[in-house]
């Protein structure tokens, strides 16, 4: 075998072994991940507050505004996300955010949404339309001022 056709294998090899992970929340490599949500979040514009929480009075950015801000910066640099769901009767329900770059290597973030007793369909899927927009959130650097947690935070202090 020549030194050129033992390369290529290696090289296949070490490529693969970059995008393993010896942690659980990323890739064993994030450094083209980084410089592309760098260059994505410089181009995201400010999340819109499109939707209205009656309880509060209060105006509040959906998931859908959040997807809207973060994604077509995101997409331009390689970037994609991938939210999912698990629930667990003993530990509660978790959903878990994935940011992707095209060359494989990634980072994700899992977070635990409380559950009242109750656990119906309506509850479970504003647990998960929730985790997701605090999720995606967190994971690409949106802001957003969460009204409805300051209102609260300001009643409990009268």
């Amino acid at each position: 075998m020549s030194e050129e056709e033992v390369q290529q294998p290696v090289e296949e090899v070490i490529s693969t072994l970059e995008n393993v992970s010896i942690d659980d929340w990323k890739s064993f490599k994030i450094d083209k991940l980084a410089g592309a949500l760098a260059l994505a979040q410089r181009e995201m514009g400010s999340v819109k507050k499109t939707s209205t929480n009656p309880f509060y009075k209060s105006k509040y950015a959906d998931i859908n505004d959040c997807l809207e801000a973060a994604l077509p910066a995101l997409s331009k640099h390689g970037l994609a996300v991938t939210q999912g769901n698990e629930f667990n009767n003993t530990e509660g329900y978790y959903i878990t955010t994935m940011l992707i770059h095209d060359s494989g290597q990634w980072i994700k973030s899992k977070i635990r949404i409380p559950l009242t007793n109750k656990k119906d369909a309506q509850e479970i899927g504003s647990a998960c339309t929730y985790g997701r927009r605090y999720g995606l959130a967190a994971m690409v650097g949106l802001a957003q001022v969460d009204d409805d947690a300051n209102k609260t935070v300001n009643e409990r202090k009268v």
